[in-house]
């Protein structure tokens, strides 16, 4: 066997190590956050109001994301031409996807938004496409399509609601424009992270949007009844603005910078599947078969898009 051969089985073998690895790892630690985050935020609306909630637990992800950047890296200074890119992203991907989320998630049936947020990687691969940021190959698309098929039997085998009654229409398009908002976000993300590391660009992205929440949320932030707030909720509340946000967010971005918008994009999917396991253990919710199915339908979306990125790199 000559040495160029032997080096070319080296360079498949490490890919094929790589392509499931700590970033994978960390990828489905975010889609279980972010499956339990859903339980979380519905008990939490039920004792605070949607913009009170959310500004609180904003201010708490950009405090933290703040520290964590100053005692891990040292310096919280960006390149000055760089400002208005970071004030946009804070704008889409914290003060416009917040406000839409929570407000759609209040509006609408836990089916509707899991099956509305499951678009996300096809507005990603959209997005991306259209503005050149990341080509994506068939076998990626034919991956997205299997993890939102995934998700439509998740949601029927659970027997979540999905309803297209005017009671939901409102919160139903919030979560739309809320989930085209975050693909934007993601999208727009991958050149900044060529210069910031992951955790530098959400400390700074979240911290230029938390004020234009914080400023939408003032009517709510003064009628809301403090004291009648259980311990379970402020729990909620820290667990949603710690985890799910703070560490949700660099999770994501570590996700894009390392391994593209679209594969991390598909790993979102399996929020739906954690969410339906989290409702079997907690509440006794039964796991039907077409639940199965459809989560293995995400498995395999995850598996091409995978492939996706492997075939492109080899």
């Amino acid at each position: 066997m000559d040495k160029t051969r032997i080096i070319s089985k080296w360079q498949a073998l490490r890919i094929a190590g790589e392509t499931f690895g700590f970033i994978d790892l960390m990828l489905l630690i975010m889609s279980l956050i972010w499956g339990i985050n859903f339980a979380v935020v519905k008990a939490a609306l039920a004792e605070m109001t949607p913009l009170s909630f959310n500004s609180i637990r904003v201010i708490l992800a950009s405090a933290l994301t703040l520290l964590s950047l100053k005692l891990i890296e040292g310096d919280v200074g960006f390149i000055r031409g760089d400002w208005w890119r970071l004030l946009g992203l804070g704008l889409i991907g914290n003060t416009c996807y917040q406000l839409l989320f929570i407000n759609g998630i209040d509006r609408t049936t836990a089916g509707n938004s899991a099956l509305l947020l499951a678009t996300i990687p096809i507005f990603v691969s959209l997005t991306g496409a259209a503005l050149g940021v990341e080509r994506v190959e068939k076998l990626a698309w034919v991956g997205v399509f299997f993890s939102f098929a995934g998700i439509l039997m998740v949601i029927v085998g659970s027997g979540k609601e999905l309803s297209l009654a005017k009671g939901t229409i409102e919160g139903d398009v919030l979560t739309l424009i809320g989930a085209a908002a975050w693909s934007l976000y993601t999208v727009l993300s991958r050149p900044l992270l060529s210069r910031y590391s992951a955790l530098k660009l959400t400390a700074l992205a979240m911290a230029a949007g938390t004020p234009f929440i914080v400023l939408f949320s003032i009517p709510q932030l003064l009628a809301q009844d403090w004291a009648a707030v259980s311990w379970q909720g402020w729990l909620g509340l820290f667990f949603s603005g710690s985890m799910a946000i703070a560490l949700g967010y660099i999770i994501w971005n570590t996700g894009v910078s390392k391994i593209g918008s679209t594969r991390t994009a598909v790993y979102s999917n399996l929020s739906p599947v954690i969410a339906a396991i989290f409702a079997w253990l907690t509440l006794g919710e039964a796991i039907t078969a077409f639940m199965v199915v459809g989560a293995a339908m995400i498995f395999l979306g995850i598996y091409l898009t995978r492939r996706s990125s492997q075939r492109n790199r080899t």
